[in-house]
Formats: C-alpha cells, sequence, structure tokens
C-alpha cells in the first residue's frame, strides 16, 4: 500500500490513520517516501486502498476513521486531536497550510475540501515528525487530493471519471459530486466537483435543531507535466459558500469565496534522491451577519484573508539503510476584519476595526534523519526551528462617546491597544525521537518522544474588545461567553511520550497506542467578567481573557478485529474500539474545556463478494468532568445503532443506511451550547447542542 511506504505515516505511534481512497496514486505522488526495508509494516484494518469515494465534508472521512470534532456549521467542524482543537492541529491540504479567517474560526483548512476530492488522509496525533509540519502541539491532519494520474498512452485520452449524488433524511440533504481525469504517459489534467444543500437536522426527539442549515459548493481544476526525471503539477480552486448556520455561535455565514493557487515541482537525484518545491497561495473574503428567521439579528462582519507560502525539501538516501529530510518553508498570512457599522443603532458611526491588516509570518528549516539500525530496530530523529513574528495595526470601536451615560470601554480599550508595541517574535524548536522494534513477523513495539510549540494566532492575541458585545464575536468554542486576546501570550510548548504495539495475527489484528502530553504556557482562558442577558440565573455567560497556564492530557486508545467465519454466505468478523482522554489544568486539577468522555464502537461486518454490511453500536459515557471557566454543561451517556449496506455492480455503486436506527436523542459532548435557541426562546438558558435523529441515508455513484 503506497501509504505505507511514506515516512509521514511510520506507524500506529502517532495514533496514525492511513486511508488510501477511491483513485488509484500514481507513483509520483508518493514520491518523496522512503520504504522502511526489513521492518515489516503491518496494516491495520481501515486502511484499505479501494475504500469508495464518500460525500459530503471531509468531516465524514475523518470521523469514520476516529478524529473527533467540535461542533460547528455542517461544513466547518474543527477537528480534535488528543482533547486538542483548532489551530493546535496543523491541518495541510495538499501541503498548503491555510488559516482560518474568522474571529469564530468558520472556515477552518478542512471545510475547503470535499471528501470526494480527497484521495489520501494521514492523522498523526502527538508524535508528529518534524518533516510533517509544524507550529502545532496537537498533531497534523494532512489531506491530498493533487494526486496526477498517467498512463503509457502518448496521446492524452480518457482517465477516470465518476459522478455522486446522495440524500440524508434527517435535514432533506442533497449531495453531489463528481471527478473527471484525461491524461497521456506526460500529461494530466483533471477536474474534482462537490455540491452539498441542507437544511436544519432533527434530533431524536423529532424537534428541529436549528441553524443547522447551510450550502456549500467546492471545485478544483489541476494540471501535471512530467518526464523521466521531473514533475510539474498546477492546482485552481475555488469554493463558495452563500450560507451556514452556527447554532453555536451568536453570528452566522453569510458568505465565504476562497480562491486558491498551488504550484508544485518535484525532481528525482541520484541514488533515489528526490528535491521538491512548493508555492502556494488562497485567499477569501468571508462575511457575517443572519440569514435565516432561525437566528435573527442585524450586524454584519467582514473578513478577508491571505495566505502565501512556499516549501522546499530534499530527500537524501544515507547509504543503503538511511535517509535524510531536510527542508526550509516560508509563510505569511495577511487579515482584516472589519465589522461595518449599522445607522440608527449602537453600532455606529464607524466601522469597527476588530484586526487591521494583521500579519503573521513564519520561516522554518528541519532535518530529519531515518535509519534501519538492524532487521529489527528502525529510528527516526528530528529537529525543527521556526521563527514566527505577529503584528497589527491601529484599531477603532463604533463611537469614541460614552454608551447610555456609562463609559465606553470599547473605546478605552482601543486607545489602550493603539498606544503599545504590538509586534511580537517567537522562536520555536521542535524535536522528535521515534524507534520501532520488530518482536516477530506479527508484532511490532513503538515509542515516540516529542517536543512540539505553537505561537498565538492573530485573534488569540489581538481581539482587543472589552464589552459584552465585542467579546462575544470572538472564540471558536461554541460555549456562549466572550474573549478578549492577550498581546503578551506565549507559545505553547509540549511534551509527548507515545508507546503503542501492534498484532497482525491469520484472524486477529490488534492495536494499543497510550500517551501523556504536559504542555507549558496552554492557551487558555481566566473570567474577567460576567453578564445575563436574562432576569434568570440560566442566563449567566463569562467574559474570559486569553492567558497561559500548564496542562496535561493523557489518554489511551485499543483496536482490534476478529474475523470468525468465512463460508459461502460471506465473511464476518467483528471490530471494536475502546478510547478514552483525560485534559486538566495543574492549577487545581481543573478539567479542560470540551475533553470527550469514554467512548466505545461494536461492529458487525459481512463481505459476500461486492455486497459490504456492517452494523455498528457506539456508545458514549456521561460528560461530568466539564470547565466551570466556560460554564460547560454536562450530558448524559448515550448509544447510537447504525446500518450501513453497500452494493456494486460492475461501475455502479449503491449505497443504503440507517443512522440512529432507534431515533435516539442526545447531545454531543463537544458540541457546545446551542445560541440559536437561546436567541429564540431564553427562559431556559444555554441547552447543549442536540444530535441527529434517525437518518435514512441513500446515495449513487458511477463511475465511467
Amino acid at each position: 500500500m503506497a501509504a505505507n511506504s511514506y515516512p509521514f505515516n511510520t506507524s500506529v505511534l502517532y495514533s496514525s490513520l492511513t486511508i488510501a481512497l477511491g483513485i488509484t496514486l500514481a507513483p509520483q505522488a508518493m514520491a518523496d517516501s522512503s520504504d522502511v526495508a526489513n521492518i515489516e509494516r503491518i496494516e491495520i484494518h481501515g486502511q484499505q486502498s479501494d475504500k469508495p469515494k464518500l460525500l459530503g465534508s471531509a468531516e465524514n472521512l475523518l470521523k469514520d476513521q476516529g478524529v473527533d470534532f467540535s461542533a460547528a456549521g455542517g461544513v466547518s467542524a474543527l477537528p480534535v486531536l488528543n482533547g486538542m482543537m483548532g489551530d493546535r492541529i496543523k491541518v495541510l491540504v495538499d501541503g498548503a497550510d491555510i488559516t482560518s479567517s474568522c474571529a469564530n474560526h468558520m472556515n477552518p483548512p478542512l471545510s475547503y475540501v470535499s471528501a470526494n476530492q480527497i484521495a489520501l488522509a494521514e492523522v498523526v496525533a502527538g508524535v508528529s515528525p518534524v518533516s510533517a509540519g509544524g507550529d502545532n502541539i496537537a498533531g497534523v491532519i494532512k489531506i491530498t487530493s493533487l494526486a496526477p494520474q498517467f498512463n503509457n498512452s502518448d496521446d492524452i485520452n480518457w482517465q477516470s471519471g465518476d459522478i455522486s449524488t446522495g440524500y440524508r433524511s434527517v435535514s432533506d440533504t442533497l449531495l453531489l459530486g463528481a471527478n473527471a481525469a484525461v491524461a497521456s504517459k506526460n500529461v494530466s489534467l483533471s477536474y474534482q466537483g462537490a455540491y452539498e444543500d441542507a437544511n436544519s437536522y432533527k434530533d431524536g426527539n423529532g424537534d428541529k435543531v436549528i441553524d443547522t442549515l447551510y450550502r456549500s459548493q467546492n471545485h478544483a481544476l489541476s494540471a501535471a507535466w512530467r518526464d523521466e526525471t521531473q514533475e510539474i503539477a498546477i492546482k485552481l480552486t475555488h469554493q463558495n459558500i452563500p450560507f451556514q448556520g452556527f447554532p453555536n455561535q451568536y453570528m452566522d455565514m453569510t458568505d465565504n469565496k476562497s480562491y486558491g493557487a498551488l504550484g508544485r515541482y518535484k525532481l528525482k537525484l541520484e541514488d533515489d534522491g528526490e528535491f521538491s518545491a512548493q508555492f502556494n497561495w488562497h485567499g477569501v473574503e468571508h462575511k457575517m451577519g443572519f440569514f435565516t428567521p432561525e437566528k435573527t439579528g442585524k450586524m454584519p462582519m467582514n473578513t478577508e484573508g491571505d495566505d502565501y507560502s512556499y516549501q522546499l525539501h530534499w530527500r537524501l538516501p544515507m547509504g543503503n539503510d538511511g535517509t535524510l529530510l531536510v527542508g526550509q518553508e516560508y509563510y505569511s498570512y495577511h487579515l482584516d476584519d472589519v465589522w461595518p457599522a449599522v445607522p440608527g443603532t449602537m453600532m455606529a458611526p464607524k466601522d469597527y476595526i476588530n484586526i487591521n491588516d494583521g500579519e503573521r509570518q513564519r520561516a522554518a528549516v528541519y532535518g530529519e534523519w531515518q535509519q534501519n539500525l538492524s532487521p529489527s530496530w528502525w529510528l527516526s530523529a528530528g529537529v525543527r526551528y521556526e521563527y514566527v513574528t505577529t503584528n497589527t495595526g491601529e484599531v477603532q470601536a463604533y463611537s469614541d462617546m460614552p454608551m447610555m451615560g456609562k463609559p465606553n470601554v470599547d473605546a478605552e480599550a482601543a486607545e489602550a491597544f493603539n498606544t503599545m508595541d504590538r509586534k511580537r517574535d517567537d522562536n520555536l524548536i521542535d524535536a522528535t525521537l521515534l524507534a520501532r522494534y520488530q518482536v516477530s513477523s506479527n508484532q511490532q513495539l513503538e515509542l515516540g518522544l516529542a517536543r512540539k510549540n505553537r505561537a498565538p494566532n492573530l485573534y488569540e492575541r489581538y481581539s482587543w474588545g472589552r464589552g459584552v458585545m465585542a467579546t462575544t464575536m470572538i472564540g471558536w468554542y461554541g460555549d456562549g461567553n466572550g474573549y478578549v486576546g492577550n498581546p503578551d501570550l506565549k507559545p505553547e510548548t509540549a511534551h509527548t511520550l507515545s508507546a503503542a504495539y501492534k498484532f497482525n495475527g491469520d484472524s486477529w489484528q490488534a492495536s494499543t497506542t497510550a500517551w501523556y502530553t504536559a504542555v507549558t504556557d496552554y492557551v487558555d482562558a481566566e473570567v474577567i467578567g460576567s453578564f445575563n442577558r436574562t432576569n434568570t440565573p440560566d442566563g449567566k455567560r463569562n467574559i474570559l481573557k486569553f492567558t497561559n497556564l500548564d496542562a496535561n492530557l493523557y489518554g489511551a486508545k485499543f483496536n482490534a478485529l476478529y474475523e470468525f467465519a468465512e463460508t459461502s454466505s460471506g465473511k464476518w468478523q467483528v471490530e471494536g474500539m475502546v478510547n478514552i482522554t483525560r485534559g486538566e489544568r495543574d492549577e487545581g486539577d481543573e478539567p479542560l474545556y470540551q475533553i470527550k468522555p469514554l467512548q466505545t464502537e461494536l461492529a458487525l461486518q459481512h463481505q459476500l463478494g461486492d455486497w459490504e454490511n456492517s452494523l455498528t453500536w457506539q456508545w458514549v459515557a456521561t460528560k461530568d468532568r466539564v470547565d466551570d471557566r466556560r460554564l460547560e454543561n454536562e450530558t448524559d451517556s448515550y448509544s447510537l445503532l447504525n446500518l450501513n449496506s453497500r452494493m456494486k455492480w460492475q461501475d455502479l455503486t449503491l449505497t443504503l443506511a440507517i443512522n440512529n436506527l432507534f431515533d435516539s436523542y442526545y447531545e454531543f459532548p463537544l458540541g457546545g451550547v446551542s445560541v440559536a435557541e437561546f436567541k429564540a426562546d431564553n427562559t431556559n438558558g444555554f441547552n447543549q447542542v442536540a444530535g441527529a435523529g434517525r437518518s435514512f441515508e441513500l446515495s449513487a455513484s458511477y463511475a465511467f
């Protein structure tokens, strides 16, 4: 399997989940790989290369492979690895680092690529190699959609294509997808497209979960040329989201238009070495406001963001059993965040300037050495250095005048912010040490140790407003609270220890991973005030200021697969998973925010030729360890039963699924509170966002 030869996906040591999807990757797509000779790569069930393409957001793909998500909009949920979310995870789409240009992180990197556009997804939690990326402490998610296909023909001819459609009953969702490619032995041209339109879904009680409707489309055009020693590829992307509801935020997305361009060059060097260079640009115009009667209001927010970057990478063989990876990278991000005045309201007469000409620049170099020490031992060690600078211009409030006879705290905060020196510099040094020992032909032990760093983002440092309205516009936690930035935040530094064991027998496969992370200067929040827009205690929310403190996170995961029968009725197997994560602050052992409780899954799987079926039971424990600073809700335990059946006949694939078979009511432990519900009726306070009820889902895909 191609993914197993790529150094980024070295093992379960990183809680790695590598999924090769849909199309067949050309050798050049993994040209920067280096096989680890003698040490057997044990494939874990779930890493099939013939997995059919999914429709919808990338979340649908990654969630099936064990990645948790903090709920947000329909295509904008934030991934969670090892109890950490948001910018603590480095998400790279075709090697490009896309920054969320929104005070609520409504347009995270994964929202710019749909599941059917993904050729390969690699997830490395915790001890990720320095060559995989920096400026993260939780791990790396690497998405590959640019995977040129070539053939042996001198002329350009049809290579592959497919069209797909799907429907979900719980939200009346329509999904469409299309992929097409033509190629010769030297040229490859392709198109990838996706469209999704959904109404607000219903929970297990049959009630509408308001403000969960959305519409989204993603498009990508790519072209590539190669000869015997080199390859050039370009990709152009466009996204249009005309609306997307966010039930756990005070605002909604009313428009998100983005364009992107990527250029990549690869050159084969002597002795199976390789050089690669890549240049990226991504620009977005993002608007927030209100678009549906399900959550009303009158306030616009406009954001423009641009990412520019380049990466230079070398893979150099070191003798017969070693490889040296060297790289130099540069990233530049520019942000403007302005809230236009609303005449006739208190949000006037001037525009509120939240971030003015914000800049975040990163320059990085790294070196990573991989070596087979013996037929049983493999070792990798790497060091990465990054220099990060952030800065922003002067800001202004809606008005400089007192507000209803009271001091204008936003005007005072803007004046103080404008008089300070706002430029900040950070030096980040990452280091990783990874070891793998082949105990026998079917057993493997792995150990990893890492020091990883992340510098604060622009919103964590430069969100300056102090009033209730201004602070509640900041934050990607879905908790209904308000947030204030802190220009003096220090970078987060995480030290992680990870251990893993894998077994691969004739009928049994099993893996287990345990990890511990100690974070110095973890970017958390301290309570500096509170507010209540109702006359009941349940309406209380806090105003918090970003601050540094120390925290500890730890957990373990166990996966197992047992094939118990293969008869004329087909192949039968059972798969199970147990996952537990804990996170708390050093001081007082207070729980951190949105740490998922114990989760288990058990699946009965059946395959007869091209007919595949599964019945999956999922149980999530009660969440009673909650963050009091953020007024986090407790959630009850729940269990869900999901049924899935897929049939392939020639070039047609049909899938029928019933999710939440018993129409159970449950609340997302990582869902945040329903601000939309609170705005519609505040008598019950801030309730947790509910999950979807029973959904009949049908999809069809035709390959041609």
